[in-house]
């Protein structure tokens, strides 16, 4: 097999990754959701055991569902971790080849380690929303990074085009920050704490308690299912995640139509498009969520237009950076005077 056709398949393996990549997410939030977490105390096992139905009392008990939850999303999680480390090894094996990426592959691996020891901790740490929120957001870089590689670079990018790589940059944080906001309220059980809207408890601006919303780390032996925060605390936190949803969102909105009004070619232009669809999507699915109670359903899908913005971010900005091949040396301007 050639080099050209290495590189293919490369990007249609890191694909695939980044599909199953986008299920582990989502399986993420329905374990989260249907309080499956602690389904499984141990940790890599369920009960000692591969399968969830071997440990013993667990077989026939209400805690079988939940178990099985766990172990479903465990299942899948390894099987994305064998398949980042098989694109580790291929681009160490292939590195020489024109345009192989070394770099990413070899971080995503690192980010799918991390992972790993986040979701042993999650467990073992009794849902900390630090490492729970945390491991959320390890999930969806593994998500970025893979999708990064499944992506072929442009061929070129005008100078109109690459002045919007700034904003996409501020775009890419504010999406961060959302998320991780985003997750802070799942895990700290805030999302049914305003159950109205635009205004929270009736009120715009309710008794909100600020200073224990955010306390990152409470100790090692308390137990977070179901949560510990008091109702005010748990206020400000949706509160937080409702402004940060509408500075995340203009920011994108901005970006997107920027990307629209500069594109010189479709690549570009279809990728603002998308990016606009996402926002508007996960808009609707947040107001959704609220205003039906947070049901199941639409609380798994907003983590998944979640995911789903993380896959247009990155989108748009593989449109604007062409890479060069490896081993390939920018040429240098020579002065004719010398």
């Amino acid at each position: 097999m050639d080099a050209p056709r290495r590189l293919l398949w490369f990007r249609r393996l890191s694909l695939a990754a980044a599909a199953l990549a986008a299920t582990v997410v989502v399986l993420g939030a329905w374990v989260r959701l249907t309080d499956a977490g602690l389904g499984c105390p141990d940790w890599p096992g369920c009960y000692g055991h591969a399968l969830p139905n071997a440990g013993p009392g667990v077989a026939g008990s209400g805690d079988f569902a939940k178990a099985l939850h766990e172990m479903i999303h465990r299942y899948f999680a390894t099987t994305l971790g064998m398949l980042i480390v098989t694109l580790a090894v291929w681009a160490l094996a292939f590195r020489k080849d024109r345009g192989q990426p070394l770099i990413p592959p070899l971080l995503v691996f690192c980010v799918v380690c991390l992972q790993g020891a986040l979701g042993a901790l999650t467990v073992t740490l009794l849902l900390t929303p630090l490492i729970v929120t945390a491991h959320l957001l390890g999930g969806l870089t593994t998500l970025g990074l893979l999708c990064w590689l499944s992506l072929a670079p442009p061929g070129r990018v005008s100078e109109r085009e690459t002045s919007v790589r700034k904003y996409a940059l501020i775009g890419l944080a504010a999406l961060i920050l959302q998320i991780a906001l985003g997750g802070w309220t799942s895990t700290n059980y805030a999302a049914v704490a305003c159950p109205d809207l635009p205004t929270c408890q009736h009120s715009w601006w309710p008794p909100m308690n600020f200073r224990d919303a955010f306390v990152l780390w409470r100790g090692l032996t308390i137990d977070y299912a179901g949560g510990v925060l008091a109702n005010p605390a748990r206020m400000a936190i949706h509160f937080a995640h409702r402004l940060g949803a509408v500075i995340a969102g203009s920011i994108l909105i901005g970006v997107a139509l920027l990307a629209v009004a500069r594109a010189a070619g479709r690549r570009l232009k279809a990728a603002g498009c998308l990016l606009l669809l996402a926002v508007a999507l996960q808009i609707v699915l947040g107001v959704s969520t609220v205003h039906w109670g947070v049901p199941l359903s639409l609380a798994t899908m907003h983590n998944a237009g979640a995911a789903f913005l993380v896959i247009c971010m990155v989108n748009l900005l593989r449109a604007l950076w062409p890479s060069r091949p490896s081993g390939m040396v920018p040429l240098r301007r020579v002065d004719p005077a010398q």
